[in-house]
């Protein structure tokens, strides 16, 4: 994140992204991940989640947090309390529920005026936005990235700290039928782990084990069943849903050496 910074600055270069990596070391893999991209083990037909993803949701919190100790950061436009829906003028002086940094659940407060601000997170599921900005609350660079028409950057709220997961590979007898996979956005957006998983048994049982190519057909797979195909109504699914828009990368690493087995 660093060095995005001193390029941005050297090179004039902006933009973000964000990260997910593997790294195996001494029998173990980590998987570290800052963004909304994810990693899933298949195991035995087992799936072990090895990320989880980093939305204006899951991070609700932390973000509520640090906004209430640097108010500042919201340029005097956003509350950072969450209300279930925007509230209006009229409705100044009347209970709403709302909930706050501390709050799991929800409670009652009688509004007012500051809670007429946009607040800091808006929206449910993938279209939950940060400052009716961004997606994603984790992530490399964007050191630019302001609020539409104003001042207010963005780049406070956005840590490019990752969390890192283990796996100990020792633990169990891997098959070559045992994958990691990792994907960006675009895959998930419109493919559970459970549709992956299916994905990945059947694609490699149409292959001899010791076929190196196998696991590059695996992810190539993916990528073109979540892209879709071309039609009048545009890139469709095979359910007919629209297809991901979004950057599809996949790798699939095999945790268990070659062999022959039936």
């Amino acid at each position: 994140d660093d060095q995005i910074e001193r390029e941005r600055a050297s090179q004039h270069l902006a933009g973000g992204c964000c990260a997910l990596a593997a790294i195996y070391l001494m029998g173990k893999f980590y998987v570290a991940n800052a963004g909304d991209s994810r990693a899933i083990i298949i195991r035995n037909g087992e799936i072990i989640p090895m990320s989880r993803e980093f939305t204006p949701e899951t991070e609700r919190q932390r973000l509520q947090f640090l906004a209430l100790l640097r108010p500042e950061l919201l340029g005097k436009e956003f509350t950072h309390l969450e209300f279930p829906r925007r509230i209006q003028p009229k409705e100044l002086g009347k209970k709403m529920l709302y909930r706050d940094q501390n709050m799991n659940g929800w409670a009652y407060k009688k509004i007012e005026e500051d809670d007429l601000k946009f607040p800091l997170i808006y929206g449910e599921g993938k279209k939950a936005r940060m400052m009716a900005t961004i997606g994603v609350t984790r992530g490399l660079g964007d050191h630019d990235l302001k609020v539409f028409s104003s001042n207010i950057h963005i780049k406070p709220f956005l840590s490019c700290f990752p969390e890192v997961r283990v796996y100990d590979l020792t633990q169990y007898e891997h098959c070559p039928d045992d994958v990691l996979v990792l994907g960006t956005d675009g895959l998930w957006d419109v493919t559970n782990d459970k549709e992956v998983a299916g994905v990945v048994m059947e694609v490699l049982t149409s292959y001899e084990p010791n076929d190196p190519c196998r696991y590059t057909m695996v992810a190539q797979e993916l990528v073109v069943r979540s892209r879709g195909v071309l039609k009048e109504r545009g890139w469709r699914l095979a359910n007919d849903k629209l297809g991901s828009g979004d950057d599809i990368s996949v790798f699939v690493i095999p945790l268990g050496g070659p062999g022959n087995y039936t």
